[in-house]
């Protein structure tokens, strides 16, 4: 099936999963598929309410190949501090808080990870090229996490599944004189068919039902993880610096 390739790499990630309005804004230690849907529909200008427009992307399958895992890290916030009431933080019901609110709130610091997203063509080519000139930017789980660039690192691609395992560039540093592959964290919505791989499933609760702030709700999807192998010539020589092979990939572009 094809799709696109998306590079999600920046100083800050976060992905929550459990948290909403509570004191500890979490994050999963990978995209989740809640995070992602609301980056393409943002792209292409879907509001929060549109809960109907949420099916288009349901076809989608998204294969996550990690890179880096990023190093967690937690900041300390406060909001509303030494104000009057009516200037400190806002409650469900309408009101003021009337104290500082306090949150912790939990990032991936230097994470990458190289996100295969296949689908119906015209689903795809719709998301890429929002992707491209977006009605709403994208960001990395939260507004504050801009993504780097290269961001869409292939519109098209006629298996982009086959992409993560043989082409795109790996944020990965390997010593000369090492062996020929690479053992690299996936995760997948389908189980593989690589003999001898060891297949771990996790139950995870971040299927969009709706994004509305009045009604989220999200459904249960099984993700496998496993570990593969992935030529170490995709970590690239020493002398080509890596945003260069990822520009030199993303310029080779298959058409449509």
């Amino acid at each position: 099936m094809s799709g696109l390739v998306l590079r999600l790499a920046g100083p800050l990630q976060s992905w929550g999963e459990r948290s909403a309005f509570s004191p500890a804004r979490d994050t999963a230690p990978f995209p989740t598929r809640s995070a992602l849907t609301g980056l393409f529909a943002a792209a292409e200008g879907i509001t929060r309410d549109d809960a109907g427009a949420l099916n288009r992307y349901r076809p989608l399958r998204f294969t996550v190949r990690v890179d880096r895992p990023g190093t967690p890290l937690v900041d300390y916030h406060t909001v509303g501090g030494g104000l009057p009431k009516a200037r400190t933080a806002a409650t469900s019901g309408g009101s003021h808080k009337g104290a500082a609110v306090v949150t912790r709130r939990h990032y991936l610091a230097d994470a990458v990870f190289v996100v295969a997203v296949c689908g119906p063509p015209e689903i795809t080519t719709s998301i890429a090229r929002a992707l491209r000139r977006p009605h709403w930017a994208p960001y990395l789980g939260r507004r504050a996490c801009v993504p780097d660039e290269p961001f869409v690192l292939r519109s098209h691609a006629e298996d982009p599944k086959a992409e993560l395992l043989t082409r795109v560039p790996v944020s990965h540093s390997v010593p000369r004189g090492t062996a020929a592959t690479l053992t690299v964290p996936f995760l997948r919505e389908e189980p593989p068919s690589v003999q001898g791989t060891r297949i771990d499933a996790l139950d995870v609760y971040d299927m969009p039902l709706s994004f509305s702030p009045r009604g989220r709700a999200h459904g249960r999807r099984t993700l496998y993880r496993t570990l593969e192998e992935i030529p170490a010539a995709l970590a690239g020589p020493k002398d080509i610096p890596l945003m260069q092979r990822l520009i030199d990939y993303a310029r080779t572009e298959e058409p449509a």
